[in-house]
């Protein structure tokens, strides 16, 4: 496995793995990996010959009072699990290196479907995730990348970019990882005390209850929410941020709910934000 630091280790790596090579699998990463992770680089192994993975914390996506400074980090462990999985580059690149001019003047727009969900409470997070994809699909040229759905906005606006302006990658999302009871992976439930991590799967039962009482036959979206919103009712520790049912194309809320739309939602559990969500079908 290849490490890469810099720009110029890039190029050198990318030049030698692509010869003689066929398609290159890319997958974005913040590091601090999980088995959600480490599942998108079998998806990406699936689609390519060759898997490069970066691992960056992008501070372009932070707001000035979330958890950048304290975002986990443990680059070593990174790189030990990504080679055990087969990984053939990591980029591992450190602020500098990804912004060497210092402020970041250019930057992508996510237009209005990043005001929407969790932009609505996030307002820069999707300018910086739209334009630290764009250098990192501009550096390393892959054929497909591979993201997650849990993030799921982020993987309908990183689309919608590729598709508007016309960059030369496929970009497949890849199911969500779960733990044994339903909580849905994250970096950030490494923040979670005893007590929290005990609540925090009652988001997916209430996905779930909503997914339920879609295949009933209810195409209400207020009907949908109370059901999620009555598997959350008596939890303290759980506070919900949004919980909407929305067109998975435009992000535009839906009612009635056809085949395919999402319910997606935040929530705070103690401190930390988690996000979910499910497809309705």
């Amino acid at each position: 496995m290849i490490v890469a630091r810099s720009r110029s280790e890039l190029t050198t790596a990318l030049e030698s793995l692509r010869a003689g090579s066929g398609r290159l699998g890319f997958v974005p990463t913040m590091g601090y990996l999980h088995a959600g992770h480490l599942s998108l680089l079998d998806v990406a192994r699936e689609r390519s010959d060759v898997v490069a993975v970066s691992v960056f914390v992008n501070p372009l996506q932070f707001g000035t009072s979330e958890d950048l400074g304290s975002y986990p980090r443990d680059p070593d462990r990174d790189l030990a699990l990504l080679e055990e999985r087969g990984a053939n580059l990591v980029f591992l690149p450190e602020v500098r290196e990804m912004y060497p001019r210092g402020d970041q003047i250019v930057t992508v727009d996510p237009g209005p479907m990043g005001t929407r969900l969790c932009g609505a409470y996030r307002p820069v997070h999707f300018r910086g995730v739209l334009t630290v994809m764009t250098k990192l699909l501009s550096m390393l040229e892959p054929e497909v990348a591979i993201v997650g759905r849990k993030d799921f906005q982020q993987l309908v606006l990183i689309e919608r970019m590729a598709a508007d302006l016309d960059l030369k990658v496929e970009i497949v999302g890849a199911p969500i990882v779960r733990e044994q009871d339903g909580l849905a992976m994250s970096s950030r439930n490494v923040y979670l005390s005893a007590e929290e991590r005990q609540e925090a799967p009652a988001l997916q039962r209430g996905l779930a209850a909503a997914v339920a009482l879609y295949r009933t036959g209810e195409r209400g979206a207020r009907a949908l929410l109370g059901a999620l919103q009555q598997e959350l009712a008596g939890r303290p520790l759980l506070r919900l941020q949004y919980a909407e049912v929305v067109d998975v194309g435009s992000l535009d809320e839906v009612d009635p709910v056809p085949p395919g739309s999402v319910i997606a939602l935040a929530a705070f559990c103690g401190s930390t934000r988690l996000i979910d969500n499910a497809t309705l079908e």
